[in-house]
């Protein structure tokens, strides 16, 4: 089993005639296998979140069991996405991805058979293994994506392909909400009771087809295909060069001791993902339970209400990553200050606008339309705002070390992300203040981390120049 993962050796250069069309034609379909795997991904790693509401009427948990619960997600992700990421740097980009995701997608229909019994602590228990679980599957997501990212697309043209790509993961978000709608519908049909089942099963379903697709389109490197590499057909050598004798693998302690922690930016690009994701996650994972249990909005609203939010990002990060090209030669730190600002902004809309809305909320039929609708568009701001940045934190990391390291700096970049800004920050800290201080306070600390990521951000100008 630990060579089935090793990555398929170089295939004998095909002829030069044909080389154009096949590459074009192959950097196509592995763009669109990373893009719809990592999609597929997102459909089963936050399905808690709108399964929460049902589960917390039905006194299955509270909002901090639910906070402790999905931090098992973040946390687990984060460990594994950086332990994964020096593992993919070895492995088929192409098996990896796609054994992972099946994984991830067993394991989360697996959460909606569970029967749930009337002790929280042991529900919140059980919860936490299975999202544990699920947490370190889908860090078998993101390196196969980096590497094929890394291999078969150049330094000039990575952030704005990347920034393309990047919008899988909003894609899959927002699909996550329509299809628990779908499921609701089903479930109604099928006479089910507990319809927040649906929220794990349906989406698991369709990750498994998108399993299917994704091994169909994804290849490893265009050597592995008889195709020179990416720096040799596009003439471009720009990226960072790996140290004589490294070309092809790096040393677990070279990766990690001489390209990221003895590396001051990356640290500094490492904290200001943490703010990041705080206000990334802390917005998208508990906008179901907010605007449910402020009566703000219903259910139905409620998840397309989420399901905006994601979408909303697909064309947010492709121009930030236009506007890393076109204005700022491929610099991140530019467009993550402007965007982050932005989210700034949108949060504070969200946050008055629910505001005015809960003080209408005791007689539902009070609450304006006007009033919902800077609701959505607080949160469609915070939406199309925040996943340029996401996406172009990481690229920033990227470009700081050799093509054959980005698993492991993306891994680094991703364990602050999550294990500090997703799992303690957004969910325990958030979950914990929403149960005892209120929502108020946790639009207090949402806003704070939005300016410290512009801050951090500032700091990292210098290492792009």
């Amino acid at each position: 089993m630990s060579r089935f993962f090793d990555p398929p050796q170089a295939k004998p250069l095909l002829p030069k005639e044909k080389i154009d069309k096949v590459y074009k034609s192959m950097r196509f379909r592995v763009f669109m296998g990373a893009f719809l795997g990592y999609a597929a991904y997102y459909l089963v790693r936050k399905n808690l979140s709108l399964a929460a509401p049902g589960m917390i009427e039905e006194g299955i948990v509270d909002k901090a069991g639910v906070g402790i619960a999905m931090s098992a997600v973040s946390i687990a992700y984060a460990f594994s996405k950086f332990i994964m990421g020096s593992i993919s740097d070895r492995s088929d980009a192409r098996k990896f991805l796609v054994v992972g995701l099946i994984l991830s997608a067993l394991t989360m229909i697996g959460v909606g058979l569970v029967p749930f019994g009337a002790n929280q602590a042991f529900n919140v228990t059980l919860i936490f293994i299975f999202m544990l679980l699920v947490g370190w599957l889908s860090g078998m997501g993101w390196p196969p994506c980096g590497r094929v990212m890394a291999y078969w697309f150049s330094q000039n043209e990575r952030s704005f392909k990347m920034s393309l790509w990047n919008t899988s993961h909003t894609l899959g978000s927002g699909s996550l909400g329509l299809l628990m709608t779908f499921g609701l519908f089903i479930f109604g049909i099928l006479g089910i009771e507990q319809a927040w089942r649906a929220a794990f099963i349906v989406p698991a379903s369709v990750a498994l087809l998108l399993a299917i697709f994704c091994w169909w389109a994804l290849r490893d490197t265009p050597q592995s295909c008889g195709l020179p590499p990416i720096d040799e057909y596009r003439n471009d050598f720009s990226g960072v060069k790996a140290k004589k004798g490294e070309e092809e693998k790096i040393p677990f302690k070279t990766l990690f001791v001489e390209y990221i922690f003895k590396n001051k930016w990356i640290w500094m690009i490492a904290l200001a993902n943490a703010f990041v994701y705080m206000v990334r996650y802390g917005v998208g994972d508990w906008a179901p339970v907010y605007l449910q249990e402020m009566n703000i909005m219903t259910a139905k609203e409620s998840n397309l209400a989420f399901a905006l939010h994601n979408y909303a990002g697909i064309p947010g990060t492709i121009i930030c990553g236009w506007i890393s090209s076109k204005f700022f030669k491929g610099r991140c730190a530019p467009p993550n200050i402007i965007f982050m600002g932005a989210v700034l902004l949108g949060t504070v809309v969200y946050w008055q606008a629910g505001n005015l809305a809960a003080l209408m909320a005791t007689d539902p039929a009070a609450i304006s339309a006007l009033t919902k609708t800077f609701v959505y568009f607080g949160l469609i701001l915070i939406g199309f705002c925040i996943y340029g940045p996401v996406a172009l934190v990481t690229v920033q990391a990227l470009n700081l070390v050799p093509k054959n390291a980005v698993g492991t700096a993306a891994g680094f970049v991703g364990l602050s992300g999550y294990a500090f800004g997703s799992a303690v920050l957004a969910n325990i800290l958030m979950g914990f203040v929403a149960e005892h201080a209120g929502w108020n306070t946790t639009f207090i600390l949402l806003s704070a981390a939005s300016l410290m990521a512009m801050l951090l951000c500032a700091v990292t100008l210098k290492s792009e120049k």
